[in-house]
């Protein structure tokens, strides 16, 4: 996951995922200046570019404190789908680890590139892109520190527009990169659709459209519905001047799965992670009290026709 939401008491339930493998993950902690200068959180409408501009910005500012804070969980070559710690390797929601060698594969927000790295050890072709430099200059040096840690390539791009020709990959994943953060997610489906090739799996997860009604609080006060779950205003934080400087878009279940088969794709499997008991730790708005009632993560498991 490689976005992360900053934890305000008005943020909606989700973590700030944002750009890259859950290498997201949810909610990182407050960062950044003082708290008189933190940034303020509204709700209202907000265009797709001026999201794209805001959430880079704040991945390139935050990318350091959410790899520094998250760095243990993730791992350095680990394919986590989730804060619940729902791994590919048991999980294989792209298929059998045995089957991916040699299979070309996209790694939309890739964050830090753990996923890819991961796939790479079993054999398959990943490209790691993600719209923040920052997050993959920690790519790059995760690579250089991982001994035999194989080489991915890495790409920094809108995935508004994939700079890849149509059928390039054999499968395409994202855990918890881009969609929350893009207003026309069906842009970037319909550029995942053209960059896969006929038959290929594209699994990404995103915060439980559920959490959105929540506060993203890990206590019994995340667990008290104080807005609408069918309210999709974005999420806003502005600096001192009313500049955008963070965006989150809420989509429901159904919308999602509208989106989806709009830009072309069959819905295979819709996966609610339960709460595991072996993980004890909070990450914002996740934890243990939150998991084992309420789920926390969408995973959509999806594929090209």
């Amino acid at each position: 996951m490689t976005g992360a939401m900053s934890q305000h008491d008005t943020s909606p339930g989700g973590p700030r995922p944002g750009s890259g493998s859950i290498g997201p993950a949810p909610g990182a902690g407050t960062s950044g200046p003082a708290e008189a200068d933190e940034p303020e959180a509204v709700r209202r409408p907000v265009g797709d570019d001026e999201s794209s501009r805001a959430n880079r910005a704040w991945w390139d500012g935050n990318a350091d404190e959410y790899q520094a804070e998250h760095g243990e969980f993730l791992g350095a070559a680990r394919f986590v789908w989730c804060p619940e710690g729902l791994d590919e390797a048991e999980a294989g929601l792209l298929g059998p680890a045995r089957d991916l060698g040699g299979r070309s594969v996209l790694e939309v927000g890739a964050g830090a590139a753990q996923c890819s790295r991961w796939l790479a050890a079993q054999g398959a072709r990943p490209v790691a892109l993600d719209l923040s430099h920052r997050q993959l200059r920690h790519a790059r040096s995760l690579a250089a520190g991982e001994p035999g840690g194989a080489e991915v390539p890495l790409v920094q791009a809108d995935a508004r527009a994939l700079p890849f020709p149509d059928a390039s990959f054999d499968l395409a994943c994202s855990a918890y990169g881009v969609l929350p953060f893009v207003g026309d997610p069906v842009r970037v489906l319909r550029e995942v659709h053209r960059v896969l090739r006929p038959g290929a799996r594209w699994v990404f997860s995103v915060t439980h459209p559920l959490r959105w009604a929540l506060p993203d609080e890990p206590g019994p006060e995340g667990l008290t519905v104080l807005a609408s779950y069918f309210d999709r205003t974005p999420y806003v934080e502005e600096d001192a001047t009313g500049r955008t400087v963070y965006v989150e878009h809420h989509r429901t279940l159904g919308d999602r799965v509208r989106d989806l088969t709009t830009a072309g794709f069959r819905l295979l499997d819709l996966v609610e992670p339960e709460w595991p008991d072996w993980n004890t730790q909070e990450w914002g708005g996740w934890s243990p009290l939150r998991g084992r009632l309420i789920p926390g993560t969408a995973i959509f498991v999806c594929e090209r026709p």
